[in-house]
């Protein structure tokens, strides 16, 4: 399994399975706070807010802390201001990694998230060092058990999808963002649950990882990006086999 849509996979179980809560809502409301002050409180006129206002209700973000951030970023609760950093580094065994991060204090982020990378035998690289190596691309999955996959491909090639590829128990659709609303509208007007959705940056080409010892290692890392408060969305171009990572698990 690539290495994008493994990571969706993987960060999907840990949002729904930890109690992380109230982590996961605070980095939605900057992303709402950064879409609003940027292209105004009308979600039907933003689409980088509706498309923040999805996934905060897809975590289950109450309606007045949706509504609060979206005041926050047109300056109704007082300014807020957050900057919109990408970084750029390797993980063991060459894996390219970005990190999207939304900080009010970039002289405390850059060293945190260098320190993480170091941590975990990886490094911190310089603009552009890899962001060549990734397409932003609508993502979606769906769980091989909700429909047949001739019924999936169709849907999807009719709704404009670039691409659906059969993993060991998801189908993963890529589609230009441009498509992206449409995509999942129609899905959802098929009661078709998505596993994951949102617009990523997947790779072009992916690293094989067999190690188990090089596979642990980029996992921590990637869960500690996460876990950072100020980090947003982290991508990779690694793939773990499915035996590797039933043992790392």
């Amino acid at each position: 399994m690539s290495g994008h849509s493994h990571w969706a996979g993987i960060k999907y179980k840990k949002a729904i399975n930890d109690a992380r809560r109230g982590k996961i809502w605070s980095k939605l409301a900057r992303m709402i706070i950064v879409a609003s002050k940027a292209g105004g409180g009308d979600p039907a006129a933003n689409l980088s807010l509706r498309y923040a206002i999805d996934k905060a209700k897809s975590a289950n973000m109450p309606k007045d802390t949706i509504e609060k951030a979206i005041k926050r970023g047109t300056g109704e609760l007082g300014a807020a201001n957050f900057e919109e950093v990408l970084y750029e580094g390797y993980a063991p065994g060459g894996v390219a990694i970005m990190v999207e991060a939304l900080t009010d204090n970039r002289n405390r982020t850059t060293p945190e998230i260098k320190r993480l990378f170091e941590r975990h035998s990886g490094s911190l690289g310089t603009s552009g060092c890899v962001n060549w190596m990734f397409s932003k691309k609508g993502l979606i999955t769906v769980n091989s058990d909700e429909v047949g996959e001739e019924e999936l491909l169709e849907i999807a090639m009719n709704a404009r999808a670039d691409d659906m590829q059969t993993m060991t128990d998801v189908y993963e659709i890529t589609c230009e963002p441009s498509a992206y609303e449409k995509l999942k509208e129609v899905l959802k007007e098929k009661e078709i649950p998505t596993q994951v959705a949102e617009i990523s940056m997947v790779p072009q080409s992916t690293i094989a990882v067999n190690d188990e010892r090089t596979a642990k290692k980029i996992i921590s890392l990637m869960e500690e990006f996460e876990d950072h408060d100020d980090v947003q969305n982290t991508y990779a171009n690694f793939d773990i086999p499915d035996e590797v990572m039933a043992r790392i698990s």
